[in-house]
């Protein structure tokens, strides 16, 4: 078992190639969709940089942010996640910011960086199948080969019912649009790849016309049921197309891992790392040369 952080949403478990997060249960306080996530293995590599800076009512913000491309999940929010609910913030009492700090300059020292470019391939994985969510004019289920889509009496425009129910296999995606249920038009939209019938060509340009969309409501496809199915087939989708080389990791730098031990041993000596993390982590660092 690697370090752990301890924040007020989720904890991180720091190993030599991965941060495993573990999002808090049975808070009231904690975002519904860290308690549908329940906990991120993220291998360093999908990591892009991470920041230490002051968060509110006495608290430091400890952010990862992951490289396009590599986590399903942010792939398919496209920006769109409130600040509170972004999964690689970690909040801490201010008090922490200096173990905090620690923590990130040990993440800066081993991550690709920001040339590195896009992930050729989802690094980290979505919740998985199967999943479903109530949209206002249908059903959405996915069951990892394909999506369905069961409309409502109620909700449906008659474009939807005139096309009947609709199931699209993994293999006629290229992808998946989605906008949250936070704004006044939210909907869940498949992308279909080109030379497949109803493809972008012929597609009406309103979700709630599209037999290949769900369109969102009061109530209806909020944030944490609608985005980890977005992702989860966006990960689907990702799994039929062939992999790109990916990128060597860069070399170490001697002087900054000697850089990062002095660092430590300020730690030690003030009291924030005990004696068995200090000799483990020392280990760790010299073993990097």
């Amino acid at each position: 078992m690697g370090d752990v952080l301890a924040g007020i949403h989720a904890t991180w478990e720091f190993e030599p190639d991965s941060v495993l997060i573990r999002f808090t249960r049975g808070n009231r306080g904690t975002p519904k969709l860290f308690q549908v996530l329940e906990e991120r293995h993220v291998p360093l590599e999908a990591l892009e940089s991470v920041t230490l800076s002051p968060g509110k009512r006495g608290t430091v913000v400890l952010h990862a942010v992951p490289r396009p491309g590599a986590d399903p999940l942010m792939d398919a929010a496209a920006g769109q996640l409130k600040e509170g609910a972004d999964p690689y913030r970690l909040v801490l009492p201010a008090e922490r910011e200096t173990l905090a700090e620690y923590y990130a300059d040990e993440l800066r020292a081993v991550l690709p960086g920001p040339d590195t470019g896009p992930a050729a391939r989802y690094l980290v994985s979505s919740v998985g199948a199967p999943l479903q969510f109530k949209a206002y004019d249908g059903k959405a289920v996915f069951d990892g080969d394909k999506v369905s889509f069961r409309w409502s009496w109620t909700g449906a425009s008659s474009a939807k019912w005139k096309a009947g129910d609709q199931n699209y296999a993994v293999s006629e995606l290229a992808g998946v649009e989605w906008r949250s249920p936070e704004v006044f038009d939210g909907y869940l939209r498949l992308l279909l790849r080109g030379g497949v019938a109803g493809g972008a060509g012929d597609r009406p340009a309103q979700a709630d016309q599209d037999p290949a969309a769900v369109v969102f409501g009061l109530g209806y496809g909020p944030v944490h049921e609608s985005l980890p199915f977005a992702a989860a087939v966006l990960e689907a989708v990702r799994e039929c197309a062939p992999a790109l080389p990916v990128a060597a990791a860069p070399p170490r730098d001697p002087a900054g891992v000697a850089e990062r031990i002095r660092h430590l041993g300020e730690l030690h000596s003030a009291g924030l790392v005990t004696d068995e993390e200090f000799r483990t982590k020392k280990a760790e660092l010299l073993a990097e040369l």
